[in-house]
């Protein structure tokens, strides 16, 4: 079975309103309203209105070039050759080039029409006024994506806690099991897909430049970078010391907790303590005992840049439902 976006079902909706008002109009060529319904409709409402403003210059300027150059010259097909050498250009230069093909649309009218006048003028700024406007009215609709932002958080967040749960089994056991890792794929790929998406939730509204989902994500993703850096590091630790209990017990709690509503100093404050527990204990007796402590040692160090991550982000406000303390969150 195919699915039927909601983008598809406003440009057919949009493409046949627009088509329906320019004929009830008695336009000349009034399809060519649809074309720019079409061409118009974007995926978001900032890309909807670029395209459109991108649209109604190109075309305003497509009739001044063809009123001009058919008139002065004459309306042969060398004409619309040479016209275009010009216009394209011009399209470039004004960053216009979004409509170039639906002002070569209204190029083509006014070479039908073998004259300009100003009822010819007027039918196109009709045509091009009706398939532009039905368009960025279509688009004054877009579906919320909140609840799938919230779904990937949960998403990453839980396969945090499944890689901070292997980091403790090994620091307890000090054996390689055979996971997989497939959590360590599956954050990467569910991080840059609600990148994706809360940008172009940024581009459906007007007066927001950022979205503090967004900002989430990119908080995670720098967490996420220093976990993949952790994972070598406590894996060449190959001798139990009492310390790794100790970071095995830290882990576990921190494991429990990745989640909005915990805060992130709390953990900092225990990861100092445990550091200058680490700095009163009996110095290493082994070579071996020395290298896994100097291990543990800057695993804490790389935790520590993680909490710190989090604790300066500050984004999502609290007093909202299913938002995010962002102060509070590790």
């Amino acid at each position: 079975m195919f699915r039927i976006g909601y983008r598809t079902a406003k440009t057919a909706v949009g493409t046949a309103v627009a088509i329906m008002i320019a004929q009830w109009f008695g336009l000349e060529n009034f399809a060519s309203a649809g074309i720019l319904t079409i061409l118009c409709i974007q995926d978001t409402k900032k890309k909807s209105l670029k395209a459109a403003w991108s649209r109604f210059l190109a075309c305003i300027l497509a009739m001044a070039f063809a009123s001009v150059l058919f008139e002065l010259i004459m309306y042969h097909p060398v004409v619309i050759g040479l016209l275009l050498l010009f216009f394209i250009p011009t399209t470039v230069m004004l960053k216009i080039t979004q409509g170039i093909v639906t002002s070569s649309v209204i190029i083509l009218h006014v070479y039908s029409a073998q004259n300009v006048t100003t009822d010819l003028i007027l039918n196109e700024l009709g045509i091009i006024a009706i398939g532009i406007g039905i368009a960025l009215l279509a688009n004054l609709y877009m579906p919320s994506v909140e609840s799938k932002l919230i779904a990937y958080q949960e998403q990453v967040e839980e396969n945090f806690h499944r890689i901070f749960t292997e980091i403790v089994r090994y620091l307890r056991t000090n054996e390689d099991r055979g996971w997989a890792g497939k959590e360590i794929t599956e954050v990467e790929d569910l991080i840059n897909e609600a990148k994706t998406l809360a940008f172009k939730d940024v581009e459906n509204h007007f007066l927001r430049h950022e979205n503090l989902y967004y900002l989430y994500f990119k908080m995670r993703e720098k967490q996420f970078n220093i976990l993949q850096r952790l994972l070598p590091l406590v894996t060449s630790i190959s001798l139990k010391v009492e310390q790794s209990k100790m970071v095995a017990d830290f882990m576990e709690e921190l494991s429990e907790h990745i989640h909005p509503g915990n805060t992130a100093l709390l953990y900092l404050k225990k990861l100092y303590d445990m550091r200058v527990k680490f700095e009163e204990m009996e110095l290493p007796q082994t070579r071996e005992e020395f290298e896994a402590r100097a291990a543990l040692y800057q695993f804490l160090k790389e935790m520590e840049d993680y909490l710190l991550i989090k604790s300066s982000f500050k984004g999502i406000r609290p007093n909202k439902e299913n938002e995010m303390n962002t102060e509070e969150a590790n």
